[in-house]
């Protein structure tokens, strides 16, 4: 066995915490021929990896990791530091550190992160940019395990902040992983709209309810990320409720769920997660608008974007720069009902929604549909779906 293969197995008995099933510490050095004693692990992950390693070249993969660890080398000698380091992952190193000749805590705290901010340094001069966490001084080996967990859940962070970082493992009190708002009411117009295919209000909307959120969660990633997921999934389930074919939705859903899960940047998370909305709410509006002429599919993509607004035939037909009985004519052709006519269809259509998965009052529900008097919302309604707000929402129920 050559020495980097031994370093190799040791570390990896080391980071799985299973070196006690096999032996004493100082017997298993001796026959790995490793004299160092680690007490602490650093891990070094290449920012951006799995964008840079889809941009590359395959032979990329393998260039980037004789840098990496000809950095972290070179710079830890250069320290006066022992070492050993292994690869967990594509693009992420555990780098385990002997910092037994430092005699306080407070010393190691400086002389690890001043290893990681040459290692940043020097990995900057090399053209790579790469995040550091930190875990706890455990003198103990059977223990170093602990240290790389510590090291990468105090990570976490990096998905909210960027690149370049340095993370030292901190003790604190368990966090309270709960929403300080579960915006169910930006969700529910969230859905709501992608059900009814408004193509531009899902665009807009979809980030800012992320952004918010991320805020709710208190930027803790682990809740936001399965929060913003579970939405993703409602977003799928909405547009499936609204009659398009599930097999092409439910495959292509799997497809983005995978990618959210492995995606390590917020604004890369946003991004594919916006684009799943995008392609979601136009599965739903070209369902409906399949021979739809453009102008008319103008008019409609107005009219679901205003739907909220006063909004008269004048309106419509300007936007469409033609005139108001142009357009009646060539809408109620093609739809088979007139401008006004399916204004009322998507605000009602939206309002049963809100009936079914909300438990706002009917008056909130009016407003938020578009219209300002509950009354003529309520006449509207029943005259559409056979009952009173109220009523058919007792007997959804």
């Amino acid at each position: 066995m050559t020495n980097r293969y031994a370093e190799v197995a040791f570390a990896q008995l080391l980071l799985s915490g299973t070196l006690i099933h096999e032996g004493d510490f100082h017997v298993l050095q001796q026959a790995y021929g490793i004299s160092l004693h680690p007490t602490r692990v650093m891990v070094v992950s290449v920012d951006r990896y799995p964008d840079l390693a889809s941009e590359r070249p395959f032979t990329w993969r393998t260039e980037i990791g004789y840098t990496v660890a000809d950095v972290v080398s070179k710079t830890t000698e250069e320290l006066g530091l022992s070492h050993l380091w292994l690869w967990t992952e594509e693009g992420v190193m555990a780098l385990f550190l002997d910092l037994l000749a430092f005699s306080t805590a407070s010393f190691q705290d400086d002389a690890v992160l001043e290893t990681a901010r040459t290692i940043q340094k020097n990995m900057r001069d090399a053209g790579v940019s790469v995040s550091i966490g930190i875990g706890s001084t455990y003198a103990d080996p059977n223990s170093l395990c602990r240290s790389f967990h510590e090291a990468v859940e105090s990570m976490s962070g990096r998905f909210f902040q960027g690149n370049e970082l340095i993370f030292l493992y901190q003790r604190d009190e368990k966090v309270d992983e709960r929403w300080t708002d579960p915006l169910t009411r930006e969700k529910t117009e969230l859905l709501a709209l992608v059900q009814m295919g408004d193509e531009h209000g899902v665009h807009k909307q979809l980030p800012d309810l992320l952004e918010n959120m991320a805020q709710a969660s208190g930027f803790n990633e682990k809740l936001f990320r399965s929060e913003a997921i579970d939405l993703v999934m409602m977003m799928s389930r909405a547009v499936l409720e609204a009659g398009i074919q599930a097999i092409e939705v439910l495959a292509e859903n799997a497809r983005v769920v995978h990618e959210l899960y492995g995606t390590i940047r917020y604004d890369k998370f946003v991004q594919k997660a916006a684009l799943y909305g995008d392609w979601l709410t136009k599965q739903v509006s070209q369902s409906q608008l399949s021979k739809a002429s453009p102008m008319v599919y103008d008019a409609i993509q107005f009219v679901k974007q205003r739907h909220r607004e006063h909004l008269s035939l004048d309106d419509v037909a300007r936007h469409c720069c033609v005139s108001k009985y142009h357009l009646a004519h060539r809408f109620k052709q093609e739809t088979g009902i007139g401008v006004i006519d399916f204004l009322n269809q998507i605000r009602i259509d939206k309002a049963v929604y809100y009936l079914n998965t909300s438990a706002l009052p009917v008056q909130q529900i009016a407003e938020q549909v578009g219209y300002q008097d509950a009354n003529y919302f309520s006449r509207i309604f029943r005259k559409r779906i056979g009952y009173s707000p109220s009523a058919y929402r007792l007997r959804s129920e």
